[in-house]
């Protein structure tokens, strides 16, 4: 499917503006700079000290395919011309019916790989073909990012509405691995890291839908992780505060040493999005999405073939240049 760069012609760019502007309120980009995550962030931190609670983010309803639209757009541009995105595997998405889309998390605080995973569906199969991505806590604590997270597809991680999304048919996205798997060391980086978390299968198994693994390279190029940070996470309380269990310390621009979870420049490094065959296990029962044993199994498939995927777009990779 082609699409026109908005910014190839000036007739472009307006027609795109247009768009953007009946989309969002454009005074709202401030809260995507630097200093607008990061006072979100310290908010977010300050509310769950004072037990404030979410409201429910959880509306499936909320999608909406004119935003989506407009940030496929800009994302598509910035895959093409700054990452270099390669996507391969795309005709393994299901053409309709439910599917559980499980992916290595990389990148620290900006989820890259999330936004090439969800362009990779919305050019393969267009707008009809719903992606839902369970997000952490901390996009949905402003709530005006609240609201544009929900229009595209974002939920609040939780098993009754990741049901609800594959009941409906759609996609669903997840990274098992979490803040773990997104910040991990960069001599890491081609590692899956699962950390061992499991509630995934449980889902799938339940719902008998396939898994489909989605595994990228190059997104945890874009910053350089020294250390996930463990100890620090433990004496500052970080799970309390923000439900994570890492505080990395990063090398990134414009901060050079500091913590991975300051919004930074991504640098350039040529990406690529692999989405492997379906994992389906026909022989286990719903009933049975309990039982340790069979998990303990499932999940050494699931990890096993991901590794593999990533192993394969390691190989001859130089980093931030890509494959030789």
């Amino acid at each position: 499917m082609k699409h026109e760069s908005p910014f190839s012609t000036a007739q472009a760019f307006s027609a795109w503006y247009q768009r953007a502007s009946r989309a969002m309120n454009g005074r709202d980009l401030l809260m995507l700079t630097p200093p607008g995550i990061f006072s979100i962030m310290l908010r977010g931190a300050r509310d769950r000290l004072r037990g404030v609670k979410l409201p429910p983010c959880d509306d499936l309803d909320a999608y909406d395919p004119d935003l989506v639209s407009v940030f496929a757009d800009v994302a598509r541009v910035l895959s093409r011309h700054y990452f270099r995105l390669q996507v391969r595997g795309v005709e393994h998405i299901p053409a309709q019916g439910a599917a559980l889309l499980v992916g290595n998390h990389n990148g620290g605080a900006l989820p890259f790989d999330s936004l090439f995973t969800a362009l990779a569906v919305y050019d393969s199969h267009g707008p009809q073909r719903i992606l839902h991505g369970l997000a952490h806590d901390a996009v949905f604590i402003d709530p005006r990012i609240r609201g544009y997270a929900l229009r595209l597809g974002a939920v609040r991680a939780g098993t009754g509405v990741a049901e609800r999304a594959l009941q409906r048919q759609r996609l669903l996205l997840v990274y098992p691995g979490s803040d773990w798997d997104a910040c991990r060391p960069f001599s890491q980086r081609d590692r899956i890291e699962l950390h061992g978390r499991r509630g995934f299968l449980r889902l799938a198994l339940r719902t008998g839908v396939p898994i489909v693994p989605v595994v990228s390279v190059g997104t945890h190029e874009q910053l350089v992780i020294l250390t996930r940070g463990e100890m620090l996470a433990r004496v500052t309380g970080m799970h309390r505060l923000l439900r994570a269990d890492t505080l990395p310390i990063a090398l990134s621009i414009p901060w050079g040493v500091s913590l991975a979870y300051l919004p930074y420049l991504p640098l350039p490094a040529q990406t690529t999005l692999s989405f492997g065959e379906p994992i389906r296990f026909p022989d286990v029962r719903p009933e049975q999405a309990d039982d340790e044993a069979i998990l303990a199994r499932c999940y050494d498939v699931v990890e096993r073939q991901m590794q593999a995927m990533l192993d394969e777009l390691s190989h001859d990779r130089i980093p931030f240049i890509g494959t030789r």
